[in-house]
């Protein structure tokens, strides 16, 4: 194999690609990169079993071939070759890295031990535009699970009906956000994982540009400029949200959104490092005194609001309710209460795609 490239469009393609090297695995391919010249363009591969990254790049092919490389090694070198053009060819020892009057080699791995992953998925199609599909992820994957407890729940569920309709939760809250399908093969419900959904963001553009999803058994599969995304998906059975969430609440609170965001913010600096990270709302017909109170000092003030409905106190993880109101959009934003123990959610004012419930803290003092 012999080709010349690029260094920038290299750098950048290896950057892509190594996100799906494994890391600590028994099986040194897995951590590898499989590098393939043909015709006029080189393919970058990558897989860790779960998630896999294809990205191809234009290069003026000599010799063609497969070699499969040492994915971090290789992504961190061709990192600083970025303003260089670029000589790769392969040897009996391995593969030679030529640039400028300088070179270096690395050790390699027969292109035939790299796993065969199938690009074949297109028994079910889903069209969105570019810009919807990244704001539903961006609104949800941050609320997935982070442990392996419940291994279904480090996913999202999406549901292609007659819009699509994200659902993600961590048992302590859970986000849902929804948009609209421009065209599809039928209707279908999956769990993807919420690392291979933030991989996917990172190739989409905030635009109206259509990109198609492709599912097949137990399989995604989506493309966009070069780059082409498979992943596994989870088995299991997602908790339904229509249980969790409530159909109606004794209190309602309209916010200003930057207003309550900055005074939770100041509110969480006096507990940062505490388990709880706990706030408190007193909710008044006068307004809402957002407080905490740790051993280092404690915050108390006063955040105008409109409630509508009973008074209550309430405490929360101010993270969670930081992270939900970020993800809002509006100027104004809507918190519905059913009392001081039970689950609340977060909405905008008047766009109603996305839903945050947070499971409240009791507070024993």
């Amino acid at each position: 194999m012999k080709f010349v490239c690029d260094g920038l469009s290299l750098s950048e393609a290896v950057m892509k690609v190594s996100k799906a090297c494994a890391v600590r695995t028994t099986a040194p391919v897995m951590e590898c990169i499989k590098l393939g010249a043909d015709r006029e363009e080189i393919t970058l591969f990558a897989t860790d079993g779960e998630l896999s990254i294809q990205k191809k790049v234009k290069a003026e092919v000599f010799e063609s071939g497969e070699i499969c490389v040492p994915g971090k090694l290789f992504s961190d070198f061709v990192s600083k070759l970025a303003g260089e053009e670029v000589c790769i060819s392969t040897t009996d020892k391995g593969m030679d890295i030529r640039y400028r009057d300088s070179g270096t080699s690395m050790q390699t791995i027969d292109a035939e031990e790299f796993p065969k992953i199938d690009l074949e998925i297109g028994e079910n199609y889903f069209v969105l535009k570019q810009g919807n599909l990244k704001k539903v992820i961006a609104d949800t994957v941050f609320c997935c699970a982070q442990d392996d407890a419940r291994p279904v729940l480090k996913g999202c569920l999406l549901e292609f009906k007659d819009k699509l309709e994200v659902t993600a939760l961590d048992g302590y809250r859970l986000a849902v956000s929804s948009t609209e399908i421009l065209s599809k093969s039928g209707e279908r419900s999956i769990v993807c994982p919420a690392r291979t959904l933030s991989e996917i963001s990172k190739l989409l553009n905030e635009d109206d540009k259509d990109v198609t999803v492709y599912t097949q058994g137990g399989m995604l599969m989506m493309s966009n400029e070069g780059t082409v995304i498979v992943s596994r998906l989870y088995q299991g059975d997602f908790i339904k949200k229509e249980n969790v969430i409530p159909a109606k609440f004794s209190t309602n609170v309209k916010f200003g959104r930057q207003e309550l965001t900055a005074s939770v913010e100041r509110a969480a600096i006096l507990i940062r490092g505490d388990k709880n990270n706990l706030i408190t709302f007193d909710v008044e017909h006068g307004g809402v005194s957002v407080s905490s109170a740790s051993e280092i000092g404690a915050v108390a003030e006063k955040v105008g609001a409109e409630v509508d409905g009973a008074e209550l106190k309430i405490s929360m993880n101010a993270k969670f309710l930081l992270d939900a109101l970020r993800a809002l959009s509006e100027d104004e934003v809507v918190i519905s209460f059913n009392g001081a123990i039970s689950p609340f959610i977060l909405q905008n004012n008047t766009q109603k795609e996305s839903l945050y419930l947070i499971l409240p803290v009791r507070n024993a003092s």
